[in-house]
């Protein structure tokens, strides 16, 4: 196949579609946000760009190193920092860490120069995907589900300020959510 081709019939080639604003995907731990942004942005030949790497790699420490050290303001304070730059490099798609959009003023950055979407995700599936990871420096408690779950619980407000929505289903692969954040796009004008 050509440079620009699906397999698929009935997706658009990525090179005819035109991406109008960064894209930043947001959730709970375990919605998906790097690998489905990763997905994404491949099908849609534009940047993928991390924060919590983008964090690690300035720090030179991991993010449980950083909570550790510096505490979970200190990380928030240079997310916000690192959020603002990606987000001035264009076009691309920007996966954030699951704290990252309760911030007021990631909030506040996002609007300006891209659109949100949120990866919805239920309890169950979230526990599903992290439940034997070690490098989720908040569940690392003694009830760690209990944790996950109040973390959703509080978090879900600020969630729900997102521009979009694309609800994750435990039957669909990392290319039917990609499908999906795609049709979303779409029908918000962001992706044409």
């Amino acid at each position: 196949m050509g440079r620009g081709t699906s397999t698929v019939s009935d997706k658009m080639p990525a090179a005819r579609r035109h991406l109008t604003r960064p894209v930043v995907m947001v959730g709970m731990m375990g919605s998906g946000k790097t690998a489905i942004g990763t997905a994404l942005a491949d099908r849609l030949g534009v940047p993928f760009r991390d924060s919590d790497e983008a964090l690690v790699a300035a720090s030179r420490m991991s993010i449980a190193e950083i909570f550790e050290r510096d505490g979970e303001a200190f990380f928030r304070a240079r997310e916000t920092e690192v959020i603002t730059r990606l987000l001035e490099e264009g076009p691309g798609i920007l996966s954030t860490g699951g704290g990252a959009f309760l911030r007021p003023e990631n909030r506040e950055i996002i609007a300006a120069h891209g659109v949100s979407v949120w990866l919805r995700a239920d309890a169950d599936l979230l526990w599903q995907r992290v439940r034997h990871k070690t490098t989720r420096p908040l569940l690392l408690t003694d009830n760690p589900r209990g944790t996950l779950i109040e973390l959703l619980e509080a978090r879900l407000p600020s969630y729900a300020l997102a521009d979009l929505v694309a609800d994750c289903d435990p039957a669909y692969s990392i290319s039917d959510m990609v499908d999906r954040v795609i049709a979303v796009l779409e029908g918000a004008g962001v992706l044409q």
